[in-house]
C-alpha cells in the first residue's frame, strides 16, 4: 500500500504493511461496523482529510479488501467489504478489546470528539426498550459552542435511528444535558447512567429516562473490564 516495506517475508510483516498505514484501521474499522458510503465512513474518522479517506480506499480496493460498487440509480458508490475484509472482523475486534483493557483511559477522555461520539451512538442505539412508534432524544452539551452543542437522535418505528444536528421539528421525548466528557465516559463503560446521575440532566417520561442504559448506543467494546499494568 506504499512504497515503505519490511522486506520480510512473515505473514505479519506483510499483513502490517496493508493495514498499519496512518488512518488505515480506523477506515476499516468503519467498514466492518457497517459504513459503505464515503460521506459516512468519514463521519466516522471526522479528522481524517477528504483526499487521504479516497486514497485509503483506494489502496485497500488495490489490497482486494474493498470493492466499489456502483449504487443502481445513481452517481454515488459504495464501498463493501470482500471476504478478505470481512476476515478483518476478528482483528478489528481484537484491537478494541485489547485497548479497553489495557489502554489507560483517562488520555481517551482528553480526546473528546462530540461529533464522532454522537455518530457512534447512533449506530450502536438500541430501539428495543423504547416505546412504540417515534422516538426524539435531544442531547445537549453546555460546555460546546453553538454550533455543536445540541444534538437529536430519532429513532423510528422500524428501528432505524437519524441524527440531526439541527432541529428536526419533531417533539422532543427526552432532552438529556451533561458535559461531552461525562458522555463519553458513560459511552465507553468507564462509569454508567446511574453512577454519573448527579452529572446527568433528564427531563422526559419515566419510560425513556430510567431504561436509558440499556437504550443507549454503547461502545462495543464497554462491556470489557480494564485492567492495570
Amino acid at each position: 500500500m506504499s512504497n515503505a516495506s519490511y522486506f520480510q517475508f512473515c505473514p505479519v510483516a506483510m499483513a502490517a504493511e496493508v493495514l498499519c498505514t496512518r488512518w488505515t484501521m480506523l477506515v476499516v474499522r468503519e467498514l466492518v461496523a457497517g459504513s459503505t458510503r464515503f460521506n459516512d465512513i468519514r463521519r466516522g474518522v471526522p479528522r481524517m482529510s477528504r483526499s487521504l479517506l479516497a486514497q485509503r480506499l483506494r489502496e485497500l480496493e488495490d489490497a482486494g479488501i474493498v470493492k466499489r460498487q456502483p449504487v443502481p440509480r445513481s452517481q454515488a458508490v459504495e464501498y463493501l467489504l470482500t471476504p478478505a475484509g470481512r476476515d478483518l472482523l476478528s482483528i478489528v475486534q481484537a484491537f478494541g478489546i485489547w485497548g479497553q483493557k489495557w489502554v489507560e483511559s483517562e488520555p481517551s477522555l482528553e480526546r473528546l470528539d462530540v461529533s464522532l461520539l454522537m455518530w457512534d451512538m447512533r449506530r450502536n442505539l438500541d430501539p428495543s426498550p423504547l416505546p412504540a412508534g417515534r422516538t426524539v432524544l435531544n442531547f445537549r452539551f453546555p460546555e460546546l459552542s453553538a454550533g455543536k452543542r445540541s444534538w437529536w437522535l430519532i429513532v423510528e418505528e422500524t428501528g432505524e435511528v437519524d441524527l440531526c444536528l439541527t432541529d428536526p421539528g419533531f417533539d422532543v421525548d427526552l432532552y438529556v444535558e451533561t458535559d461531552l466528557r461525562t458522555m463519553t465516559a458513560i459511552w465507553m463503560g468507564l462509569t454508567t447512567v446511574a453512577q454519573a446521575a448527579d452529572k446527568l440532566a433528564l427531563a422526559g417520561p419515566k419510560a425513556v429516562a430510567g431504561a436509558m442504559q440499556s437504550w443507549l448506543g454503547l461502545s462495543p467494546f464497554a462491556k470489557e473490564r480494564k485492567l492495570a499494568y
